[in-house]
């Protein structure tokens, strides 16, 4: 055995019990981020993939890896030089939880692959947690991160600035463009220390990338939050995949198209590239 699967081998972290009270000051201030101008109060329902901004964990400055990211920690594989990626994941709503009330989660790990392609070795992990409010299993999600070992291949450099934004038919749209500050404000409110999201030399010297790159759940969050107010109706399901990054100053478009079962999502950026896409479920 060589390569990732030798590092992961008898890899298997026990499963990992939180609480949070889920005050409305963290609700508040992601509807502040997100320009949204009437945020959910305490006793109402959390919009879908708003629990990211509760179960923090902020380590200690001196546990954090050169990247920003932590060194180690529970469910972080035993890869060397390790870099992570969020690939996508899946939410599933039964009952939203209700703002304000103390919340339990359960985590696991749900799968770990490891794949190789064109640029190297893949590890995938996935990581399974369950949302419990007043003993009741409320939400379920999933999320699936990359990982490789070492600074792997150059990243591609982006050519120049898209200036203008994709044509689309679909019925709902709107448009986005991540500039730093945001970038920073919601970095700090999902503790996020990953370099590549505020600082500009970092990002571009070491990890190869054209310029300061957009979170991935923020794009998630943009896309479910487009279907919400294009609908009018309440999320139950998201399964979200991103695909390439978007980086801050680019303008992008986010789209929507309903169907029977819930709604295809998509953000888009100039020419046609396909950034991050989503089907969501309503209830």
């Amino acid at each position: 055995m060589s390569g990732l699967d030798s590092h992961l081998e008898g890899w298997e972290p026990a499963p990992l019990t939180t609480t949070d009270a889920l005050p409305a000051e963290q609700a508040h201030a992601l509807a502040v981020v997100l320009d949204i101008e009437a945020p959910p109060a305490a006793g109402t329902a959390l919009p879908p993939l708003w629990h990211w901004v509760y179960f923090q964990e902020w380590p200690r400055h001196e546990q954090l890896g050169p990247d920003g990211h932590p060194a180690s920690g529970h469910f972080l594989p035993p890869i060397p030089d390790r870099r992570r990626m969020f690939a996508g994941g899946r939410l599933t709503v039964t009952e939203p939880l209700r703002i304000a009330e103390p919340t339990l989660r359960r985590s696991s790990l749900s799968d770990v692959t490891v794949k190789h392609g064109r640029s190297g070795e893949v590890a995938f992990v996935t990581l399974r947690s369950e949302f419990w409010q007043d003993d009741q299993l409320r939400m379920v999600e999933e999320q699936d991160y990359a990982y490789r070992s070492g600074e792997g291949p150059a990243k591609t450099r982006r050519p120049s600035r898209p200036e203008t934004l994709p044509h689309s038919t679909a019925a709902w749209q709107d448009s986005f463009t991540g500039d730093p500050v945001r970038l920073f404000r919601f970095s700090a409110l999902t503790a996020n220390a990953h370099r590549i999201h505020y600082d500009s030399p970092y990002t571009r010297e070491v990890e190869s990338y054209p310029d300061l790159v957009v979170h991935g759940p923020l794009l998630a969050l943009l896309m479910t939050e487009l279907a919400r107010a294009g609908s009018g109706k309440s999320v139950s399901t998201v399964d979200y995949r991103l695909h390439r990054p978007v980086f801050a100053g680019d303008p992008v478009l986010l789209t929507g198209e309903p169907s029977d079962e819930g709604a295809d999502l998509a953000v888009l950026t100039a020419p046609e590239n396909t950034m991050a896409t989503a089907t969501v479920g309503f209830a």
